[in-house]
């Protein structure tokens, strides 16, 4: 039976699934691994299963006796893995793209909502008992429906994100990709393929990042580009915190440079930049975009299936590496 060791707790019906079909050890503290702990899972495990939190850069392959075939990543980011030292030492890496499109996407939509309605606002004060009933100007916020939403990275979740917006809330759609993207992906949502991100930047109400992490993406948003948004424009991102330089972002909320924020991810999570905590245009949550009960256990089977597929000496439907 092959030896598989899972880096974080996952729900209860996928664990026992792995019980079932392996000789599953289980991380039962739900603490992070450190390097080392990373190290001995690629050296006893015949798979290891981290989720997009954890570290799995070069230094961590710097160890001889690797036993381990297949990293098989719950999640759909694998930036936090480095694919050319997992392929040096014969490694696959799979991810699970498609089952949390949706779910990213209805966050992406909360957090639009949240802060354009100053939502987090709104409930802040009626828990601390400030209240003192309706008035014409109390929590006046932003219109969202008719508004221009910018989207950054037109993947699957981008799409999903899209198709909510301009269907769900009449809002004209724009996109910045690496690449073009097909005239009908486009034509499902009316949307209007822009030239660059500051172009995208300068243009919308809503600007809202899909794209993936990593060092190719880092402080994609900055000083320079967050000049360019309107006064009265809102930054989302459910992406990853490192395309974002959180500095130049703080200091954007400051200012007043733009009206708000509404965060998922950031750098070096659960350690928040505190200066975040006293913004109140800034709506945050703990990385709950994926965070149903019906989309982390997908994502676990589909981790289940791409091992089986790996084991039974197939090519994984989800390989990355």
């Amino acid at each position: 039976m092959k030896k598989v060791i899972v880096t974080r707790r996952w729900p209860k019906a996928v664990e026992d699934e792995l019980k079932a079909h392996y000789n599953v050890e289980l991380n039962e503290a739900d603490i992070p691994f450190d390097t080392a702990r990373m190290q001995y899972a690629l050296q006893n495990a015949d798979a290891v299963l981290p989720t997009v939190t954890d570290k799995l850069d070069a230094d961590v392959f710097k160890i001889d006796n690797i036993q381990a075939s297949v990293i098989a990543n719950y999640g759909v980011g694998f930036a936090h893995i480095d694919t050319d030292a997992a392929k040096a030492h014969n490694i696959t890496v799979t991810n699970t793209p498609d089952v949390l499109s949706d779910c990213t996407a209805d966050v992406a939509m909360t957090l639009m909502l949240m802060v354009a309605r100053r939502a987090g606002e709104g409930e802040r004060e009626l828990r601390s008992g400030n209240w003192t009933g309706w008035r014409p100007t109390h929590m006046v916020g932003s219109k969202v429906t008719g508004k221009t939403l910018g989207i950054v990275g037109f993947g699957r979740i981008g799409q999903a994100m899209a198709m909510r917006a301009h269907h769900g809330f009449g809002m004209p759609i724009l996109v910045q990709n690496r690449s073009m993207v097909a005239p009908k992906v486009l034509a499902a949502c009316n949307a209007v393929q822009v030239e660059n991100l500051d172009e995208l930047m300068r243009q919308s109400d809503f600007v809202s990042f899909h794209c993936p992490g990593g060092d190719a993406n880092a402080n994609l948003v900055n000083a320079k580009n967050l000049a360019l948004m309107k006064p009265s424009a809102f930054l989302i991102n459910t992406a990853r915190g490192e395309i974002i330089d959180e500095a130049a972002l703080f200091d954007a909320l400051s200012s007043k440079q733009i009206a708000g924020a509404g965060l998922d991810v950031f750098r070096g999570e659960p350690a928040l930049d505190p200066r975040f905590m006293e913004m109140p245009n800034a709506v945050m949550l703990p990385h709950l975009g994926s965070a149903t009960v019906e989309t982390r256990e997908a994502m676990g089977f589909r981790v289940l299936e791409n091992m089986e597929a790996f084991f039974a000496g197939n090519t994984p439907g989800d390989k990355v590496a």
